[in-house]
């Protein structure tokens, strides 16, 4: 009995490869993913790790979301969340059109307060309240913006598209997340802030991060570095460049980069040091606490499974930190002690990335393809676990 569908991403790969007319020697050499690493993950005895996702996408230029199968469309249905995604498509598409007639905007802050509300219930993993109120919120501050042209309110504007990129971000709307983003840059110019065009550069290479591109991911990182630098100085500035840092040093992890990633990772606690905890500052949850996240993160994407996890050893996730980025940190150390043969000390973990965030986990492809690696060892993992995969996917068609 499977907990989750057949169809899992080791499938998905190897029905792409046929499509494609390759053979999985070629499929091997075009992705630079070892040939016995890429038969065992088509044939489900190894998880896909994202490493090798991204290259086999790369390789056979298609999208990340197309191989690990997003969005979860039977999922988001039964949970009421693909009725949401319509009307934030359509709130996107007004940006330009100048104010709505039939649109009565609150006083800008009263829209500001509620921009950060929602900024907020991502952090706490309530997703589907966020997609439930950005499309109407985006709609009246894009109304706001253009009939008052101050700075703040388009700053607003920036804010709420950026809760856009991070709901259809967590869905596996890549296409919508791309557009959202986009936004956030439009209103951040018009808004004249180095700091959110830092931000702006920083988000947009992570979605090359995603997709597996991270020479143009670089290059981006470079760019919001050079932005930042022109902003005057300040706490936030030195929490967004810090940032910059840690997200520069997944991506150089996920190239195999080892030395980069370190150089990085460096560069990020030193100024970590400086600001200390920032949790909320542009919610990024920048600080100490996410460096060594962040260290344990970067051993994972190069592959050294038992470094990564020694180096959860005395890390304790403050009270006050993002619920999401507890969720995302716990199915990260979930990998790691799956590759380093502690089954039940890595299901223990995808138990508490649910507890932490269960709408984010839910959606998350590192949640599911951890539970798809354990999915073979079941009979050695507690009762519940088949429970798990139920909540996943749907068990009982399978």
């Amino acid at each position: 009995m499977h907990a989750l569908p057949e169809d899992h991403t080791g499938v998905r790969i190897a029905r792409l490869r046929r499509e494609r007319h390759l053979t999985q020697r070629a499929l091997s050499d075009l992705a630079g993913v070892p040939y016995s690493t890429l038969t065992k993950t088509e044939q489900g005895v190894l998880p896909a790790t994202p490493h090798v996702i991204a290259a086999c996408a790369r390789a056979m230029r298609v999208e990340v979301a197309t191989v690990v199968g997003q969005p979860y469309a039977s999922e988001l249905r039964a949970d009421e969340l693909d009725v949401l995604i319509r009307p934030i498509r359509e709130a996107l598409d007004v940006y330009d059109l100048g104010p709505d007639p039939d649109i009565r905007p609150r006083r800008p802050e009263e829209l500001r307060d509620e921009a950060e509300a929602l900024c907020a219930a991502v952090r706490a993993g309530e997703i589907k309240q966020a997609a439930g109120e950005v499309a109407g919120l985006i709609e009246e501050a894009t109304t706001s913006a253009h009939l008052n042209g101050t700075s703040a309110g388009w700053l607003t504007l920036a804010s709420l598209y950026r809760t856009a990129y991070d709901v259809t971000t967590k869905l596996g709307f890549a296409d919508l997340a791309q557009l959202a983003l986009a936004r956030v840059d439009w209103a951040a110019q018009r808004g004249s802030d180095a700091v959110l065009g830092g931000m702006y550069q920083y988000l947009r290479a992570l979605t090359y991060l995603r997709e597996g591109k991270y020479r143009t991911g670089q290059r981006l990182v470079a760019l919001g570095l050079s932005t930042l630098a022109q902003a005057d100085a300040s706490r936030e500035r030195e929490v967004v460049t810090g940032q910059l840092h840690l997200g520069a040093a997944v991506m150089a992890g996920r190239a195999h980069d080892g030395t980069q990633a370190r150089e990085h990772l460096g560069e990020a606690e030193r100024i970590a040091e400086a600001t200390g905890e920032s949790v909320k500052v542009h919610w990024l949850a920048f600080g100490p606490t996410n460096v060594k996240v962040h260290r344990v993160s970067v051993l994972a994407e190069l592959d050294q499974y038992g470094e990564a996890v020694e180096a959860t050893d005395g890390l304790a996730i403050p009270q006050d930190w993002p619920k999401s980025r507890t969720s995302h940190h716990f199915a990260e150390v979930a990998r790691a002690q799956m590759w380093t043969g502690k089954l039940e000390a890595s299901f223990q973990s995808l138990l508490k990335a649910r507890k932490a965030a269960p709408q984010q986990a839910k959606y998350h492809p590192m949640v599911r393809e951890t539970y798809a690696g354990l999915e073979a060892a079941h009979r050695r993992l507690p009762e519940n676990f088949l429970s798990y995969g139920s909540w996943l996917g749907s068990a009982a068609s399978h």
